[in-house]
């Protein structure tokens, strides 16, 4: 069920993107450099963190923000490639899915620098708030760029 319902999140922030190329890095509003490919790096970086570092225990940094850039992930979007930005996001909600269908249960635990132990559980329930909450970005971000509204 739980991983259903991230599956859904992923494909949401998907169809609000759907059709768009350049108009990925349309920024919100100024000062704000969140922008819908923005949210897609995020999001990936997200992923990488929970799924590969905290329960799989991989070196695996972030892609898009540093601690020298946290932000880099919206910052820099406007001078990324949309295409490499979506494949490095299907490779982590890939990787996670099999992370998923392999574990023995949820509550097998990683480490996470911030949050201390945390179980696979944990991780997917985060993961979907996490996608709920920057969909209603998304969903915002897409209507002022062309006016899209709903699922």
């Amino acid at each position: 069920m739980l991983a259903g319902f991230l599956t859904a999140q992923r494909a949401t922030l998907e169809l609000k993107c759907a059709g768009l190329r350049g108009e990925l890095a349309t920024a919100s509003v100024e000062p704000s450099t969140l922008s819908l490919l923005g949210l897609v790096r995020h999001v990936t970086d997200v992923e990488r963190r929970w799924f590969r570092r905290a329960i799989a225990g991989q070196d695996a940094p972030n892609l898009y923000s540093t601690p020298d850039n946290p932000e880099g992930d919206f910052d820099d979007a406007a001078a990324a490639d949309p295409a490499a930005v979506w494949a490095a996001w299907r490779a982590e909600a890939e990787f996670a899915d099999q992370l998923l269908a392999g574990a023995a249960d949820l509550d097998v635990t990683g480490r996470d620098a911030w949050r201390g132990t945390v179980s696979l559980r944990w991780v997917v329930i985060h993961m979907i708030e996490e996608y709920a909450r920057h969909n209603g970005h998304a969903d915002l971000l897409r209507e002022r760029i062309d006016g899209t509204v709903g699922v």
